[in-house]
């Protein structure tokens, strides 16, 4: 019984013993505005908001940082110094988080946290008794300020740190940071200016960028596109994005690296939604009514797949702001936005509610099915309606559960209340099918597993599933800010299940390009009914940058 990367069970979009099909269920208040989240643990998820008003205390003031318990459905404040108001962040190939960038802060327990570092390392506590950010901005630091900033890790385990701006700005990047950075710092801290990003303004806010198998950096802001090489500081500019669809904040549409599958690993990109307004018309001259776009583009990185570009296909709306989400199975969950109108508050000349520049919120999901042909990869059916907005600021992640955590939306400069499009502090689960009927499960995985190498772990499969479909997922939960997963990732692993469906013997990745070290989650899926996730150390488990691991493909 051997690997495959979508089932036929996923492809027919029903799973063996469906159970009660997918379901909405709400669950808890985060205290705080969830407009960033990251799983950083089995059972913790850490959240950040801007210092602000938010209802939830930490030494007398309000907090701007928590820590989610997935088990208790609870949320605890983290005592921040930096404001991290539309930061990013993204894991370490030695397990600590790394928020970077955030903005001026809007009250005085806090600091300028344009040029944070936000340090969560690796805590075993499973309720987060204990567990701190390191912020110290007098210690660590970034070289330059940056607000809307986006991070990924590549392939030495460091992170890369792209673009944002210096400054508050109305609506575009008028006052860019071109150039990236790293983390921990390479040429002797310098930045690196960035062609790119300069010719990419006005509306190259939260690029989107992902490491590919071969080390380099596909990124895409605005609608323009590149890969990036690390080691040379070179570009390869690639194909716009087709019909002058623009993807970036403002313009938010989102976008994700497709599931790698061996033996080749070949890099696809999607990017979906977005808008069709000029970057040159005046945010005044915009509307909170214009429609999103409903494009999909997706390219394949290979010399041939650049050569033929982009395939389009689309949405079954439109959607600014929508969220990917990456499933065990190889899906794509397609979350959250809305079908008219821009990213960011207070900036078009008909706001909506209180402040906001976009309306009529998308409110049931869709599944990409990647496998799938052409013009029939996106379907809901199936997929449940919520009532729940999440819109600007908001954050959706998968979970080690297996279920999608789902929070935040707050299209106002601060927590506002009883107003169309409110501050939004109540968390919602999206739970797939599998989530009530019997499940497989992953009995004895190692902590850590070296590249290119051959595992074989305890399992148990129940007895209704005939495991004609094995799929062992390596995944990366990503870090969720402002509709884009940073750092998202799956990993196929070839895998092959003994007779006696007892035990799992599964290949990890060749080497560090593939999968860059860090931490990740394995997920086992048989016949579209997908287990817990087991937490890994993928690599030495050593502070980056780190030496090339495993084997060239």
């Amino acid at each position: 019984m051997l690997y495959s990367s979508i089932s036929l069970f996923s492809l027919l979009g029903v799973a063996a013993g469906a159970g009660t099909g997918w379901q909405f269920v709400q669950n808890g208040t985060t205290g705080i505005l969830a407009l960033e989240a990251m799983i950083v643990s089995p059972t913790l998820a850490i959240m950040f908001d801007r210092a602000s008003n938010d209802p939830l205390m930490v030494n007398g003031h309000s907090a701007w940082g928590a820590l989610w318990n997935l088990e208790t459905n609870t949320a605890s404040p983290l005592n921040l110094v930096t404001d991290s108001f539309c930061a990013s962040g993204g894991f370490l190939s030695n397990g600590t988080m790394v928020g970077v960038g955030g903005n001026i802060p809007a009250i005085p327990q806090a600091v300028d946290g344009r040029m944070g570092i936000r340090i969560f390392e690796p805590c075993t506590s499973p309720s987060g008794a204990g567990c701190t950010v390191f912020d110290d901005p007098e210690t660590v630091h970034l070289a330059e300020t940056r607000w809307y900033t986006s991070a990924l890790r590549i392939f030495d385990g460091s992170l890369m740190i792209i673009g944002g701006m210096h400054e508050s700005t109305p609506f575009y990047n008028t006052d860019p940071v071109n150039s990236i950075e790293f983390f921990p710092p390479k040429d002797a801290g310098v930045p690196r200016a960035s062609p790119f990003l300069q010719r990419s303004l006005p509306a190259n806010l939260f690029p989107r960028g992902f490491a590919l198998p071969d080390g380099r950096v596909f990124i895409v802001a605005n609608n323009r596109t590149i890969i990036y090489d690390v080691e040379t500081n070179t570009e390869t500019v690639l194909p716009d994005i087709p019909n002058g669809v623009r993807v970036t904040n403002p313009f938010d549409g989102t976008a994700t690296l497709l599931p790698l599958s061996p033996p080749d690993f070949t890099p696809e990109v999607l990017v979906c939604g977005g808008s069709n307004a000029s970057d040159t018309t005046p945010s005044l001259n915009l509307s909170s009514q214009d429609p999103a776009s409903t494009q999909c583009s997706r390219i394949t990185l290979t010399p041939a797949g650049i050569k033929q570009g982009w395939e389009v296909e689309h949405l079954l709306e439109p959607r600014i702001m929508p969220e990917f989400i990456l499933l065990p199975n190889g899906q794509v969950l397609i979350i959250n936005g809305a079908g008219t109108g821009y990213a960011a508050v207070d900036s078009v000349a008909d706001p909506i509610g209180n402040l906001s520049n976009a309306d009529h919120p998308v409110f049931t999901p869709s599944l990409y099915t990647p496998s799938a042909p052409l013009g029939q990869r996106i379907s809901n059916v199936g997929l449940p309606t919520t009532d729940i907005a999440r819109m600007y600021h908001s954050s959706v992640t998968l979970t080690p559960k297996g279920n999608i955590f789902i929070a935040g939306s707050n299209p106002n400069n601060n927590v506002v209340n009883n107003t169309l499009f409110h501050t939004e502090f109540r968390v919602q689960f999206l739970n797939p099918p599998f989530m009530s009927v019997a499940r497989p499960a992953l009995l004895s995985m190692p902590t850590q597993i070296a590249f290119n190498g051959v595992f074989t772990v305890s399992v148990s499969i129940p007895p209704n599933l005939s495991a004609s479909s094995i799929q062992v997922a390596l995944m990366d939960l990503g870090f969720s800010t402002h509709a884009f997963h940073t750092g998202s990732r799956l990993v196929f692993m070839q895998a092959h299940l003994s007779q006696d469906r007892t035990s799992l013997t599964f290949t990890s990745p060749p080497n560090n390009r593939v999968y860059p070290p860090g931490p990740a989650f394995v997920f086992l899926t048989v016949d579209d009914v997908t287990s817990e996730g087991v937490q890994v150390m993928v690599g030495t488990g050593a502070s980056p940058p780190v030496a090339d691991q495993g084997v060239k493909i």
